[in-house]
Order: C-alpha cells, then structure tokens, then sequence
C-alpha cells in the first residue's frame, strides 16, 4: 500500500459491490472504502458479513470486530442469505421509480408498461423497494449455487462497472429529470477518479463455468425478451377471460420464440 488511492482500491475489491447502503454510506461500496481508509469501523458491510470485515481487518491490519448483523441467515460460506428481488408484473404500473433506484441497472422497462428485474444481474440491495408505489416487488432467496471465489471477483468488477456507468447517465439525465431524484447525491469527482483506474486494471476471466451458469445477453437481446415477456403476460391475461384461437396461436408463437432467444 503505496499510497491513500491504492488503499482504497484494496479496500473496495474485497466488498460485494452490492451498492446498497446499509453501510451507512448510501452511495455505495467505493464511498464507504475510502471512510474505512479514513479509520472508520471496517464491520458495516451487511451482504459482506463476517468474511469481509475479517478479510478487511487483515488487510488493514487492525483488530477483528463482529460484522454488522443480517436479517438473512448465514450461509455455509459465512456471508448472508444472497437475495434477489423480483416484480410482480401483474400489479406492475410502469412508474419506472424502481429503474432509477437500481444502481446496476438490472431493471428494464418503459413508462406504463410492466417492468422485469434480470435477476441475474440484481445484488438484493433492496433499494427497488421503497420507491415502488404499488409494493410489488418481493425479495427472494438466490436459488444458485455459492459462487466459487474467482466468480465472485468477477462478479464484483462487474457489479463495480455496472455502477459507474449507472452514475454516469443518471448524472447526465438529473437536470431534466421530472420527478425526485431517488439515489442519493454523489460524489463524481471520487467516482470518476475511481472509474479511470478501474478501467486499467486486468480483466479476471472465469473459465470452467458450471452447466446452470446463465448466459450473458447483449442490450438488444435483452430488450427484445422484456417486449416479448409483456406482450405473453397482456395475451394470458386476455385469454384468461375468454379464449381466443388467433390469440391462443400468437401466445404460443411469442412462447417459442422467448424460449429461442433464451437458449
């Protein structure tokens, strides 16, 4: 450790860039590293749990201290339950709230229309949750595997990102943005600082992926299945009150063809 920005860089790879704020810090992972540099407690990572304030004091070289408790048990590998938070689109208004409040981006939709979260990409940080106006979003348990080390680091650099470039366009869209703001104010200037150096580091490739790991989908693809989900809810729904066979065969068309862009 060479230097307060290279501190702080080690300080944020060894926490889950779950971006939620339970820290204390509602801004996210990279604020509260740069608090921790500063001498504040390393135990306050709540989906980090005891693995990460102990990894944390190691690094730091301080004494251990009990991590901040979940309401989510503990897991065989010591971190809290991994959640994933998903809609139900039926109740769904398309307010769009929970898209602005999602700092990885892992929520599609438009205006009036149903809303999907891709929980693939959703860290569980909970903060889709009180902007929703009609509470329709449930937080679930992540019925996959515990990730092995290296897929969890890159997981991270990943999340870590997802986020700056999450920042960016809110940033660019906050002065003609209708409506409250519902992330907290950020400090650009540190996240920018961050982003640059983040961009040169080496990219940690995970090889050997289990059979059930799912598949990465471009921006197109992914748009393209959130349409074709809210077109096959709308015909169910209209089926459901009275049969149709031209809508009965296009329900079945958009069914296969969901089920080709899925692989």
């Amino acid at each position: 450790m060479n230097s307060p920005t290279s501190l702080v860089q080690s300080i944020d790879a060894l926490l889950p860039q779950t971006q939620c704020g339970l820290c204390g810090h509602r801004d996210g992972c990279l604020p509260y590293a740069q608090s921790i540099a500063e001498g504040e407690n390393a135990n306050k990572c709540v989906p980090g749990g005891q693995p990460v304030a102990d990894a944390l004091a190691a690094l730091l070289n301080r004494p251990e201290l009990v991590a901040e408790e979940s309401v989510w048990p503990i897991q065989a590998d010591g971190r809290p339950q991994r959640i994933k938070a998903v809609i139900r689109e039926d109740e769904c208004i398309g307010c769009t709230k929970c898209i602005s409040a999602c700092p990885v981006d892992a929520i599609i939709g438009a205006g009036k229309l149903m809303h999907t979260i891709l929980t693939d990409l959703c860290t569980g940080c909970e903060l889709c949750i009180p902007p929703c106006p009609v509470d329709c979003i449930d937080l679930v348990e992540d019925p996959q595997p515990l990730p092995t080390e290296a897929q969890r680091i890159a997981e991270q650099d990943d999340l870590r990102q997802r986020y700056y470039a999450h920042i960016q366009r809110e940033e660019k869209r906050r002065t003609d943005r209708k409506g409250p703001v519902v992330r907290a104010e950020i400090n650009t200037a540190l996240f920018a600082q961050f982003s640059a150096l983040n961009e040169q580091l080496p990219v940690i490739e995970v090889v050997n992926k289990p059979a059930n790991t799912p598949i990465t989908l471009d921006s197109k693809t992914t748009i393209e299945l959130a349409k074709l989900r809210t077109q096959i809810k709308k015909l169910e729904k209209q089926l459901s009150v009275r049969e149709d066979a031209s809508k009965r065969l296009q329900l079945t068309e958009l069914a296969e063809k969901l089920q080709t862009l899925q692989g």
